[in-house]
């Protein structure tokens, strides 16, 4: 039998996922400029606790491009301490909304731009990686760019579709290239991906229910799977 195309397998994995867990409905978020904050500070911590340093800022009326701007670090990182490291993304959040202050001017000329454009700008930004990036385009600008965290290259390698090796660009390419180019599509796909990977794929997988587990080679070989 001829293996399955890329794209195939792909929408095969995302219909499978999305009849165990239905519409996930991310990024949870008032506003675009709150989910360009929250990828910044969810870098090395959990959402918990990015939550937490969001809510600060909402307190403090901080969750502005023009409130960060002006505050000063130490104002700014005190009150996003418990996203961690928060000295760091005291220096990150800052150097976004000054990059874009002199840039665009506004979030909404920024994201008026070529997104392909604009995702080479902002990966050049002291900060911001691909994945950063990528969740500022997906899910603040509404722009088809497949985001790509540990949880999809752990649950795609154990499916046999990349290398758990294979760098981030790589395993993005594998989306844009076999995926039509649709935001609903590419958010949804990485919300269910990142809820298998918490429920199922983890890095001791749970393969008991698992909705991909026919079509996974690495539960045949976990030792007491049923």
């Amino acid at each position: 039998m001829a293996a399955k195309q890329p794209q195939t397998r792909l929408l095969e994995i995302y219909d499978s996922l999305y009849r165990r867990y239905g519409a996930l409905n991310w990024w949870p978020a008032d506003s675009p400029f709150e989910v360009c904050v929250g990828a910044i500070l969810t870098q090395n911590t959990n959402w918990n606790n990015v939550e937490k340093a969001i809510a600060n800022m909402k307190r403090e009326g901080l969750l502005s491009i023009e409130a960060v701007s002006a505050a000063s670090h130490d104002v700014l990182a005190e009150q996003i301490r418990p996203s961690g490291f928060f000295n760091v993304k005291s220096v990150r959040l800052k150097g976004f909304v000054e990059w874009l202050l002199q840039r665009h001017g506004t979030l909404e000329a920024m994201f008026a731009a070529s997104w392909e454009t604009l995702r080479g700008e902002l990966i050049a930004v002291r900060g911001i990686g691909p994945e950063t990036c990528d969740s500022i385009l997906l899910y603040a600008g509404e722009k088809p760019s497949f985001v790509v965290d540990a949880y999809t290259r752990r649950l795609f390698s154990r499916l046999g579709l990349v290398d758990e090796k294979d760098d981030y660009h790589h395993v993005r390419s594998l989306f844009m290239n076999h995926l039509p180019h649709e935001v609903p599509l590419f958010n949804e796909y990485h919300a269910l991906i990142v809820e298998q990977c918490k429920r199922h794929c983890r890095k001791r997988p749970s393969c008991d229910g698992c909705p991909l587990r026919d079509a996974c080679s690495h539960a045949t070989l976990t030792p007491g799977a049923p």
